[in-house]
């Protein structure tokens, strides 16, 4: 017999309901939300029971502990389960056995169990993200030391590359200011040595990846803004068109519809927001390179205004995402050499292999090229000494 269980989880403790097929709710009770609580728990599954759970924040550590012992662990949308958000008796016990009667009753909404290589994607890109929202909190609180002490930032180059270090090291402040300053500084050192280093794990990762190569065919795509994308997706397959990818990264208009009224509103910003921002981020890139992105962004942005067709191109560049992914196809517009850069840079980071074209150094050239470019050589310095301003290059044979 097929045992139901709704576990609803907290930071400390699980509550658990559990049903009989019919429905009849048999057991309620609590136990710790530990390693050894979830092993005491499992212990007394069996391999036809079924679970269900919301998503949550430990929600894949307790799928990964018991999911070897039951027939299946369900994970639901929290903000669709509008029967436990909207509850006027709202309890612990109530909420794991809303979960369980939903899953028994074929009607809770479930979502998508990532495999463990998108798991850990998700869990890198997102560090990342924090890590760059911290490297701009430091460099927005310099510009405000400046700012507060009447110093203009110099007029060209980066104020936090080399030169703008040396500059900023040489800014006569006050000594409070200068402390903070130095604090600052060494805080957006050791924040962008933690970024750097985890831009050649996610190379390293990415490195060899066939969609990845794919993708970073792309203009405007780099190695985070792809391996965003693919964490989020995952596979690609789970979706049967474009526009259901376009609708999980909220990036369609609201539909509101009602008789023969229709109204269309700004974008649901449902699923991830990281990928969504990067969509958007990488099409201002995309739009630069000359493309169909950029003549349909240009003819957009006269009537809808910037923002509106930044996010219309991001929403076709998610499409472009799906097809590339489906096909198996790089992109039709694609610059090889953008292309190669992209990818040695990562295969640098990740293995620091550096290939070399051309001959080998040291390599003797062959004796027939030898004696074309003395040739060559000579018929220049004939050329230039007759004519001073002939230009100082010649053509040498390979």
């Amino acid at each position: 017999m097929t045992r139901i269980f709704g576990l609803d989880v907290h930071k400390k403790q699980v509550q658990l309901a559990e049903l009989t097929p019919d429905g009849k709710l048999v057991r309620s009770e609590e136990f710790p939300a530990t390693p050894e609580g979830l092993t005491t728990f499992a212990a007394t599954l069996r391999p036809t029971d079924e679970i269900a759970l919301e998503a949550t924040t430990n929600t894949w550590a307790i799928h990964d502990a018991l999911a070897p012992h039951v027939a299946k662990v369900a994970i639901a949308n929290p903000l669709k389960v509008r029967l436990i958000a909207d509850a006027h008796l709202k309890t612990d016990a109530v909420d794991a056995t809303v979960l369980a009667q939903l899953h028994r009753t074929h009607f809770l909404p479930e979502v998508w169990v990532p495999d463990p290589t998108t798991r850990r994607w998700r869990s890198l890109v997102a560090h990342r993200q924090e890590l760059t929202k911290v490297q701009t909190m430091w460099k927005n609180r310099i510009h405000s030391i400046l700012h507060r002490n009447l110093i203009a930032a110099p007029p060209a180059g980066d104020l936090f590359g080399v030169r703008g270090r040396r500059w900023l090291n040489g800014v006569a402040l006050p000594a409070d200011q200068r402390l903070q300053l130095d604090s600052s500084l060494r805080l957006l050192d050791a924040t962008r040595a933690d970024r750097d280093q985890l831009d050649s794990t996610l190379s390293r990762e990415a490195h060899g990846e066939p969609r990845m190569a794919l993708l970073l065919s792309v203009p405007g795509l780099d190695l985070a803004t792809a391996m965003t994308l693919l964490a989020a997706i995952g596979d690609v397959a789970r979706f049967d068109n474009p526009k259901k990818l376009v609708g999980y990264l909220g990036l369609c208009p609201r539909v509101y519809q009602s008789a023969d009224h229709t109204y269309h509103g700004r974008i649901t910003k449902a699923g991830s927001a990281s990928a969504r921002w990067m969509a958007i981020q990488a099409a201002n890139l995309l739009v630069r390179a000359p493309s169909p992105f950029q003549h349909w962004f240009r003819k957009l942005k006269k009537s809808k205004g910037h923002n509106i067709a930044i996010v219309a191109v991001a929403r076709k560049l998610v499409v472009l995402v799906w097809h590339i992914l489906t096909n198996g196809e790089p992109y039709r517009y694609a610059q090889p050499a953008l292309h190669q850069a992209k990818l040695a840079r990562i295969r640098i980071r990740a293995t620091g292999e550096r290939k070399r074209g051309g001959v080998p150094k040291g390599t003797p050239a062959h004796p027939n090229i030898r004696a074309a470019n003395l040739k060559r050589w000579a018929e220049w310095r004939a050329r230039k000494a007759a004519n001073p301003a002939s230009p100082d290059t010649f053509g040498r044979v390979s």
